[in-house]
C-alpha cells in the first residue's frame, strides 16, 4: 500500500526533531453545499531540525516513531510549494452542462392574457 503524502504549514518547531504541521483541506458542507476549510495538526519527525515555523512542508506517512509521531518530513520551502500532492494531480475538472432554455413563468403569461 502506498504511503500518503500531505502538504501543510509548519506551526511549531520548539521540540527536538519534531515539528507540528497544519494540513488544510476543502470539504463541501452536507446541507449548504458550500466549500469550507477543515484543518488538522500532525506531529512529524524532522531528523536534522531543518524546518522552521511558517514554512510549507511535505510530510509522508511512516511507522510509529513515538506516541503521536507517525509522519516524517520529506521537504521544506520552495521544493514543497512547487510539488503538488499526487492525489491532486489525478483529478480532472468536470465539464459543465449546457443551460436549458426556460419556459416563461405562468404568472406573467396569465397577466398578459388577462390584459389583452
Amino acid at each position: 500500500m502506498p504511503k500518503r503524502i500531505l502538504q501543510g504549514v509548519a506551526m511549531k518547531d520548539a521540540r527536538d526533531k519534531t515539528v507540528i504541521v497544519r494540513v488544510e483541506r476543502r470539504v463541501m458542507h452536507p446541507v449548504y453545499k458550500k466549500f469550507i476549510m477543515r484543518s488538522k495538526k500532525y506531529a512529524a519527525h524532522d531528523e536534522h531540525n531543518l524546518v522552521k515555523g511558517g514554512e510549507t512542508v511535505r510530510i509522508e506517512e511512516s511507522r510509529p516513531i513515538s506516541k503521536r509521531k507517525r509522519w516524517v518530513v520529506l521537504g521544506a520551502g520552495a521544493a514543497a510549494e512547487t510539488a503538488s500532492p499526487p492525489a491532486a494531480a489525478e483529478k480532472k475538472p468536470a465539464a459543465k452542462k449546457p443551460a436549458k432554455p426556460r419556459a416563461p413563468k405562468k404568472r406573467a403569461a396569465a397577466e398578459a392574457g388577462a390584459q389583452g
